[in-house]
């Protein structure tokens, strides 16, 4: 962003040419390309816990500011842009047939999300996991919400970043697979039918990765606070976890319908976590805080295995109690009335060192 006036700067070829791709510390992020010359890329190292995963988000963004800085300006962790922008592709030949054949919809494609991969030990173990998380990961959408306003003006929605990439063909919730067996036969279904690429453009909420061991979950907006990016990752990694020795005890995946799911998605993306869900496992509606009290309880076990319940909870409080990214978007919008004070607010909040407050909140204590 441009650090006067808060508008996108197309600059992300050259920032990279003149500052490091990789930090000098042997375990850090990397900074890469996307598709777009306004935005940046971190890459963050595998972690093994949340304070780990806490200071590898904080590296890539300080990354990603040093590669700013180089052209004069500065990184923000913004999902989408609140000041109007026609973004600037970058020229890859992927991405310049990705323009021909997909027009606008890939045009005004600039939004920017939080993508966390978790190991699973085969595919038929992802695939079960993906089976069981499905009916979660609305309640992720809703505490990662930031990006409230698209090109100037206020969308109505805590997540417009989630409105606008379910225009791509296969973005959104699918149904449960069952079976390794029946993920590929339905991605191969997908492909077949000349409307995509290729596989990298099989957008699920949550997917197989393609060259990890891992499955990706790819429906959060990035995160303005790095704080609560790592606490996202801590619970994505405590559904796997679960899911996975539900999968191993037999026990059945949660029967909702993509087309169910879609619209908890879709209530997710619109409130965030200032009004109502719908419940994850009853699908009906219910205060925001009551989904996530249901989240909570459904990965205490495996946050308590993992070392991470006391500090993810403590975090999950404090974004239900101070708010979300969009809250804060909006908030500094109101007090300034100025879309460039918005984006220099996010700049300062994506680089803040200040510390997570030692203290439980009501809303979530132990049930």
């Amino acid at each position: 962003m441009d650090p006067t006036t808060g508008q996108p700067v197309p600059a992300a070829e050259l920032s990279l040419q003149l500052a490091p791709k990789r930090s000098a510390s042997g375990k850090a992020s990397t900074l890469a390309l996307e598709v777009k010359q306004e935005q940046l890329e971190a890459v963050g190292p595998v972690c093994s816990t949340l304070q780990e995963m806490a200071e590898s988000v904080r590296a890539g963004r300080a990354m990603a500011d040093e590669a700013a800085r180089s052209v004069g300006a500065r990184a923000a962790a913004l999902a989408t842009s609140p000041l109007p922008v026609i973004p600037t592709l970058v020229p890859d030949p992927r991405y310049l047939n990705m323009a021909t054949r997909f027009g606008l919809t890939f045009r005004e494609q600039l939004t920017c999300g939080f993508h966390v991969h978790v190991r699973v030990i085969s595919r038929e173990e992802g695939v079960a996991v993906l089976d069981r998380i499905r009916v979660w990961l609305p309640v992720l959408l809703a505490l990662s919400a930031n990006s409230p306003f698209w090109q100037g003006t206020d969308s109505g929605y805590a997540s417009f970043r989630y409105q606008a990439w379910n225009r791509w063909p296969t973005a959104g919730p699918c149904e449960r697979f069952g079976s390794e067996r029946e993920y590929r036969r339905q991605i191969q279904s997908l492909l077949s039918t000349g409307v995509l690429l290729d596989e990298g453009m099989v957008y699920f909420d949550a997917r197989l990765s393609r060259n990890h061991p891992t499955i990706e979950v790819r429906i959060a907006d990035v995160c303005m606070d790095a704080a609560h990016a790592a606490a996202i990752a801590a619970l994505v990694r405590a559904l796997v976890e679960c899911a996975a020795q539900e999968w191993r005890a037999g026990t059945g995946a949660p029967r909702l319908s993509a087309a169910q799911l879609r619209l908890a998605a879709w209530k997710a993306s619109e409130s965030g976590v200032e009004g109502t869900l719908l419940h994850p496992l009853l699908n009906t509606p219910c205060p925001a805080t009551e989904a996530v009290q249901a989240l909570l309880a459904h990965v205490r076990p495996a946050l308590a295995s993992s070392g991470d319940e006391e500090q993810a909870t403590l975090e999950v409080a404090r974004i239900l109690s101070a708010g979300t990214g969009a809250h804060r978007q909006r908030e500094t919008m109101l007090n300034t009335q100025s879309l460039a004070a918005v984006v220099m607010d996010a700049v300062e909040r994506t680089h803040g060192t200040e510390k997570t407050p030692r203290h439980r909140s009501r809303r979530l204590q132990a049930t």
